[in-house]
């Protein structure tokens, strides 16, 4: 019993607080004490860190969808673009991405989750060059071709490797800042592209790069990937590194092999898998989830905020516009609390209620000034709507189906089936910022009452096939959704 003592008063750890002690008891007891808050805090330091370093890449995913917004005007004029020309720019991120999302996986499961971030950094890194130093529309497009790539791979691989590293008690919480970066990111570009060139503005782009590129030297890779590439000693290295240095992890390394075990007696995963009995329901899970966020327009409504606040009777848009950047941020933050408090579907549901509600307020808001009614009541209710909305998707639909994504497949078909599932995501965000402006042609309420439609099958949808997820490890989701199928 005397060891632990005079380890811990070597270190200098525990004499401050029990020197004064004269009870044997009371000391022993502040001794477990102290070494217990120093194994907590060991253990969660470095997966907090790797999942900074990790969320760089979620920066500059928000970096890159937010830059064109606030650059239009300045690009067209000193390039001399069309509105044709500035929309490909604007558009092309979008192709790259999907031809990034198609490839995730496959690099992810080649190269690890730390090979696939670097990938990306380094065509991020390319593309931001490639538009600073541009001089035609041709440059300008590769280089944002370049960036919708490394965005398209980072989509995929940032969830994941955060999910494999993180214990289940801190999972939710730590995937769901990928969203809330993706936030920040957008809006940090928003704002200073307001005060600054576009050529400085793509500059700034490179940052989350560098410090991603150089973190990772510093953070262990995935233990489950190194576990399925039959790195034995690396994979308990890994695992021990994440979980602190004195913690027994016996128990999650045999969870972790035994369940990689029991997947390598499978033939190795093909397209076509996806559609079998096994991973069928992961697969709609997955697949759906993407849809539904996508197909409540959010990629529409956000982009075009400014138009719609004017379309609706609003003197400026720009008014509107900074407030939804003011309620982004604190209620992703707030969603990031909630989501292992709460759990994955009630949020997820609350989430789809405040945007069916949203869009029918928007929706009507248009109703009413088409037939001009309550004239005066229109810009409030479309602000507000907007406003419902934007919130709404930011605490649950937003970072979500991502959370939930990172956890249903398993390892040996996860690569295929998330390359699969961040395609779905991205043909789906093109899809809805390509066709928002002529649906709002045709109809406007028209547009937000489709939209709502959406919100409201997607509680339906999680009621009936989504499974909660929190305070479970991988293995027993997957487990559970074998036994479900």
């Amino acid at each position: 019993m005397a060891v632990p003592e005079i380890k811990d008063v070597e270190r200098g750890e525990i004499v401050s607080r029990v020197e004064g002690l004269g009870n044997p008891l009371l000391k022993k007891v502040a001794d477990q004490d102290d070494v217990e808050e120093s194994e907590i805090n060991e253990s969660y330091f470095m997966v907090l860190f790797s999942t900074f370093v990790a969320v760089c890449g979620s920066f500059e995913f928000g970096s890159c969808v937010g830059y064109s917004a606030p650059t239009q005007s300045s690009i067209r004029q000193d390039l001399n673009l069309s509105l044709a020309e500035f929309s490909m720019f604007g558009s092309i991120l979008t192709i790259g991405a999907m031809l990034g999302a198609v490839m995730s996986g496959h690099i992810s499961d080649l190269t690890g989750r730390k090979g696939a971030m670097r990938t990306s950094a380094c065509f991020c890194i390319t593309g931001w060059l490639a538009v600073f130093f541009s001089k035609s529309a041709l440059l300008l497009d590769v280089g944002r071709f370049f960036t919708g790539y490394g965005i398209g791979v980072f989509s995929y691989v940032v969830p994941v490797y955060i999910a494999e590293i993180s214990p289940k008690n801190l999972r939710g919480a730590l995937t769901t800042l990928n969203q809330l970066m993706i936030v920040i990111g957008s809006s940090v570009s928003f704002l200073i592209g307001s005060l600054i060139s576009w050529k400085i503005l793509a500059l700034t782009g490179l940052a989350p790069c560098i410090v991603l590129l150089f973190g990772l030297c510093f953070i262990p890779e995935s233990p489950r990937w190194l576990a399925k590439a039959g790195r034995e000693k690396e994979f308990r290295v890994a695992l021990q590194k994440l979980r602190g240095r004195d913690t027994d992890i016996t128990n999650e390394a045999e969870e972790i092999q035994a369940s990689i075990q029991a997947l390598e007696i499978l033939p190795k995963a093909r397209i076509q898998d996806l559609v079998s009995k096994k991973y069928s329901r992961s697969v709609i899970i997955g697949v759906s989830l993407m849809v539904f966020q996508q197909f409540v327009g959010i990629n529409g409504i956000g982009f075009y905020a400014s138009e719609t606040f004017v379309k609706a009777g609003l003197s400026s848009g720009k008014l509107g516009t900074i407030a939804i950047a003011c309620v982004q941020v604190p209620i992703t933050v707030l969603g990031t609390v909630l989501i292992d408090k709460c759990g994955r579907r009630p949020l997820i549901m609350i989430s789809s209620g405040g945007i069916f509600l949203g869009c029918i307020l928007t929706g009507t808001s248009f109703c009413l000034k088409g037939q001009s009614l309550l004239l005066e009541w229109v810009p409030f209710l479309a602000v507000g709507g907007v406003l419902i909305y934007i919130a709404a998707f930011s605490i649950g639909m937003g970072p979500v189906p991502w959370v939930i994504m990172s956890e249903i497949f398993p390892i040996n078909v996860k690569g295929i089936a998330g390359s699969l599932v961040v395609l779905v995501n991205w043909s789906g965000a093109w899809a809805v910022s390509y066709t928002f402006n002529f649906l709002m042609s045709w109809s406007s309420p028209g547009t937000f009452y489709m939209y709502s439609a959406f919100a409201a099958m997607t509680i339906i949808f999680v009621a009936k096939m989504v499974p909660e997820t929190k305070g479970k490890t991988l293995e027993e989701i997957q487990a559970s959704i074998r036994r479900e199928t």
